[in-house]
């Protein structure tokens, strides 16, 4: 114990000089709005290149399993090319005669980016997965992320050059809006309760339908970051809300986030001009 004492009178001009050190970075990220951001940047590209050689070895067990599925989620993704695409307005288009190609004259609107997961988390109250593609592989904020399995994983947050940040389901700000598949025309918000990973809510769900236990629930199609018809889960209970006309409904997640090992991103190619008119009409409103 005197030894400890010794040390620490000894060293203790380093140690506080140290402790002070890091009390002004702690403000200037603080206070700063440019510095903050600064250091999340490059707080994810040194976390994410860490995480991404402890997660090599990882791989390489699991490296069957994934070439498997990777061959299942190309497939899928080549059967469904057409959902890609928006057909333009023809009605005042003079028609080109027979033998021309429709898919030349379509509009792609969600392109599909593949990435390798490198990083999760699913006991926070504010849960992310980081995955190994970032600015430099065409990805950026507010993209919708699916697994390989098409379940909603979240949306990106925050790009570096070569990682990026998922906001997943299991986060405390994540909303999502959703439909029952069976009721198309009705829309409601998942959201994350804190409490059990793999179990969201789903409100605004009116007592008027029958919900039973096992019915999907999609994305809606209704915001810009996800197409319609992914698979966010399956009713695992349904109660009537007493303050409410609507229900209270647990969905289990269609994602296993203990093992999410390989997503895709969504772009949606139409999205800054959608912002774009957005941002008009607030300016208008005002």
């Amino acid at each position: 114990m005197r030894n400890v004492f010794f040390f620490i009178r000894k060293y203790f001009t380093f140690f506080f000089f140290l402790f002070l050190q890091g009390l002004s970075v702690y403000l200037i990220v603080r206070y700063s709005n440019y510095h903050n951001a600064m250091f999340s940047k490059t707080a994810l590209e040194v976390t994410g290149n860490i995480s991404s050689r402890y997660n090599r070895v990882q791989y390489y067990f699991l490296l069957d399993k994934t070439n498997d599925e990777l061959l299942k989620a190309n497939e899928r993704l080549l059967n469904q090319q057409k959902q890609n695409f928006s057909q333009p307005d023809t009605g005042n288009l003079l028609s080109a005669g027979p033998g021309i190609n429709d898919t030349l004259s379509a509009n792609r609107k969600w392109l599909y980016h593949a990435a390798k997961v490198v990083q999760q988390s699913i006991i926070q109250q504010n849960n992310y997965v980081i995955i190994h593609r970032g600015s430099n592989q065409q990805l950026r904020n507010d993209l919708g992320v699916v697994d390989i399995n098409n379940g909603v994983v979240g949306k990106i947050v925050e790009t570096s050059e070569n990682f990026s940040a998922i906001m997943s389901l299991l986060h405390k700000d994540s909303k999502v809006s959703a439909k029952l598949f069976k009721y198309p025309d009705v829309a409601g918000t998942i959201f994350w309760d804190g409490k059990t990973p793999n179990i969201v809510e789903l409100i605004g769900i009116p007592k008027s339908l029958k919900v039973a236990k096992g019915d999907s629930v999609i994305t809606s199609g209704l915001t810009a970051t996800y197409p319609a018809g992914y698979m966010i889960g399956q009713v695992a209970e349904v109660s009537p809300d007493k303050s409410s006309s609507n229900y209270q409904i647990k969905i289990k997640t269609t994602v296993n986030f203990y093992n999410v090992q390989m997503v895709y991103a969504i772009d949606n190619l139409e999205q800054d001009e959608i912002k774009a008119l957005e941002k008009k009409l607030e300016k208008k409103n005002h």
